[in-house]
């Protein structure tokens, strides 16, 4: 059973920085999958935030902001949050997509609250 599991959100001011961390389990090829973090807030869709495999990529609004990398000896992604603004008050997801099969995996999300 594949189960993703964030954590690190919290209140932060804003200007400050904070770590994001995604543990995957039950995952055997994890240096295969897709990564990628989401994020969410109240009345808003879901909004791709970056994605890590062969290359990265971010969103406009937190490009040269955040960054994206992963461990997979520990199954993890990262996600380093820096500059951070009222604006990126979010639930943030992690999300899993395995090689040629149509599906993903969501995580259950960690809210992060920029607010002075």
């Amino acid at each position: 059973q594949v189960q993703l599991v964030e954590s690190g959100g919290g209140l932060v001011q804003p200007g400050g920085s904070l770590r994001l961390s995604c543990a995957a389990s039950g995952i055997i090829f994890f240096s295969t999958y897709n990564m990628a973090w989401y994020r969410q807030a109240p009345g808003k869709q879901r909004e791709l935030v970056a994605t890590i495999g062969g290359n990265t990529n971010y969103a406009d609004s937190v490009k040269g902001r955040f960054t994206i990398s992963r461990d997979n000896a520990k199954n993890t992604v990262y996600l380093q949050m820096s500059s951070l603004k009222p604006e990126d008050t979010a639930v943030y997801y992690c999300n899993a997509a395995p090689p040629r099969w149509n599906r993903v995996y969501w995580g259950q999300g960690t809210q992060v609250t920029v607010s002075s």
